[in-house]
């Protein structure tokens, strides 16, 4: 099923993520906003996790249908299979910009499995994936299918919307600090040094991933339970 519906959640990236998309999300725009280079008026519009839309989760084409917008150059299907990445949070700025976002609160939740896919699901994956490394002139002797699969995926869908697509979209990476619950990181510096090792690993730390992937912290004791939260 492409669109997830979720309960309130009441621990880890998923809990402090609908904390903050849906009680206080002048947090994260204030944190957006000069890394897009908007002006402090631009308006956001959060799509999902919405409490009343049952903080439901998309993905596949129902998370481009969500975006509004249309795939005219190279069209989600011929990308990737269904069964694609889920989408922790969707956004758009008024401007246009489409905002893809994934939450971690440990570094843990960086370290992923590889994928599922087999067969043709799977010959498909490899294919986009392969097309991604090579744009970015990563590591190719890295298989993207196996390792740091979660960030990989969702890195090859940023190169469908913007190169093959021509659209505006950046992924939004949203790392918590202080969840002591999940044993997370402390200070930005220990995600910095994390995220460091990765964009290294894969061979992405360049001007474009730079450009289009937003590291933004957020402190979790900014986000208290909001009036009747549990």
């Amino acid at each position: 099923m492409a669109r997830t519906p979720q309960s309130e959640a009441n621990r880890g990236s998923q809990k402090w993520l609908q904390r903050l998309v849906n009680h206080y999300p002048l947090l994260l725009e204030e944190a957006l906003r000069p890394k897009l280079n908007l002006p402090q008026e631009a308006a956001f519009e959060w799509l999902s996790p919405l409490r009343h839309d049952e903080y439901a989760e998309y993905s596949d084409q129902t998370f481009i249908d969500r975006l509004r917008v249309d795939l005219i150059h190279s069209p989600l299907g011929t990308f990737w299979p269904n069964g694609g990445p889920v989408w922790d949070g969707l956004g758009r700025t008024k401007r246009g910009d489409l905002i893809l976002v994934e939450a971690k609160s440990h570094i843990g939740e960086v370290i992923s499995t590889p994928t599922r896919a087999r067969g043709v699901s799977l010959d498909r994956i490899i294919a986009s994936l392969e097309q991604t490394k090579t744009f970015l002139r990563a590591n190719m002797t890295i298989d993207w299918s196996r390792y740091f699969y979660q960030f990989t995926n969702r890195l090859a869908h940023l190169y469908l919307l913007r190169q093959k697509n021509h659209l505006s979209a950046f992924l939004v990476m949203i790392y918590f600090v202080g969840d002591q619950e999940m044993n997370g990181p402390m200070t930005p510096d220990e995600w910095r040094g994390a995220i460091l090792l990765l964009k290294k690993f894969l061979r992405v730390n360049n001007a474009w991933t730079n450009a289009h992937i937003l590291d933004v912290m957020i402190d979790v004791q900014q986000l208290p339970p909001p009036p009747g939260a549990r």
